[in-house]
């Protein structure tokens, strides 16, 4: 355990260069409020580049930094800052002090920082990466000004967009996981922007650990069914009730599986709710236990889940707009005119009289083709490098 407060440095630096991969590599901390225990598709990005920097990189040593009960050190570079939970947050935490959090971050002494929001954490990664003459990448996760209008109302989204925009253009770099949150970056007046799609594991999200009789026996279903799936928070932004809707327009023999948005809700005879599921192997069987996967959010700026259950070997329906728009087609799902219930029951009613198999199978060729964490992290891996090499610290040797 280390307490900033109580000015005990030594408990955070590792005791050799060795230990922070200096020599070929570097030190990168990744570090975001969004890590929760029901984390979703931030937490979910942050593990795989940690498993794959620890097989394919192993002289780059990464560190996260994320909100927790105490400022302590969780062991295998996992570090927790103090910050309190918020009301009806199902588990998030909110930091209090920038100071706080940018003070566990300079004495972990990173050669490197990559903020995955613009709050509290990335206000410090921004106060460290000053403080240690470092550069600071942030990630685009959230498109903060639509989602204030869609929650506060319109009144709000432009004094966020102002907002949300003067804080990006503070980076040294921000990756954007789509051209969507690439295109509002720009109209944000944020110049150092490039695209890096997210990736999918693609031996955990796979068609083999399906078995439709487990799962239609676990949610009393009739055999004859026809199975929609959504995974996710219950957000507002989700549009769970518009899925709901529409099934219930559809009528038998559809059924909507809902996998953590349900939780607490009472819904139809004709959707099944599933609690969140915390383990990662339970959540791919169930999704590739179902024949298609419902979307429903237009706002998007990428959507990990689609691209999971595409490995799935699920085609996807989804809005024709945001970052689910640019990753669905005809051939691997059904874009929808819109994200109201009619829309959406038009395009499930349009997928299911295609040839399903075939929209099976080409699902997971795309999410294989195009959508391997490999091409994710190679690409960020070398605009780190860049940035270390135009950074006012002496540059590193990177292998190769």
């Amino acid at each position: 355990m280390f307490d900033v407060a109580a000015g005990k440095p030594d408990a955070l630096r590792p005791e050799t260069d060795e230990a922070i991969g200096r020599g070929d590599g570097f030190h990168l901390i990744d570090t975001t409020m969004m890590y929760a225990p029901r984390s979703g598709g931030v937490k979910r990005y942050l593990n795989a580049k940690r498993g794959w920097l620890e097989e394919r990189r192993p002289d780059i040593r990464h560190t996260l930094v994320v909100p927790g009960a105490a400022t302590r050190a969780g062991g295998s570079g996992l570090y927790t800052v103090s910050a309190a939970k918020l009301p009806f947050g199902d588990g998030y935490r909110m930091p209090a002090s920038p100071n706080k959090w940018a003070a566990v971050l300079e004495q972990l002494d990173p050669d490197i920082i990559e903020a995955g929001d613009v709050l509290v954490p990335g206000h410090a990664a921004l106060i460290a990466g000053q403080s240690l003459g470092v550069p600071v990448v942030a990630v685009c996760h959230t498109d903060t000004p639509t989602l204030a209008a869609l929650h506060l109302g319109d009144w709000a989204e432009q004094p966020t967009f102002n907002l949300w925009a003067q804080a990006y253009r503070r980076f040294d770099h921000v990756v954007a996981p789509s051209r969507h949150s690439a295109s509002r970056l720009a109209e944000a007046g944020v110049k150092q922007v490039s695209v890096h799609p997210l990736g999918v594991d693609l031996d955990l999200f796979h068609p083999s650990r399906g078995d439709r009789g487990a799962l239609l026996k676990r949610l009393d279903l009739p055999s004859d069914s026809r199975l929609l799936v959504f995974a996710g928070r219950p957000a507002k932004e989700k549009n769970i009730d518009s899925m709901v809707a529409a099934v219930e327009m559809l009528g038998d023999p559809y059924r909507l599986v809902l996998i953590g948005a349900g939780k607490d809700s009472k819904y139809p005879s004709r959707v099944a709710c599933i609690d969140f599921e915390g383990e990662p192997e339970t959540l791919a069987g169930v999704i590739a236990s179902c024949d298609a996967f419902l979307h429903a959010n237009e706002n998007e700026t990428f959507g990990l889940v689609v691209i999971e259950a595409m490995a799935a070997g699920l085609p996807v329906i989804g809005p024709n707009k945001g970052g689910v728009g640019e990753l669905l087609d005809d051939g691997v799902g059904q874009l929808a005119a819109g994200v109201d219930p009619a829309s959406l029951a038009e395009a499930v009613e349009a997928l299911f009289a295609r040839d399903l198999g075939a929209l099976k199978l080409a699902a997971r060729r795309r999410a294989e083709t195009r959508h391997s964490w490999d091409h994710t992290f190679e690409g960020l891996t070398r605009l780190y490098g860049q940035l270390l090499g135009q950074s006012r610290r002496t540059p590193l040797k990177l292998s190769a």
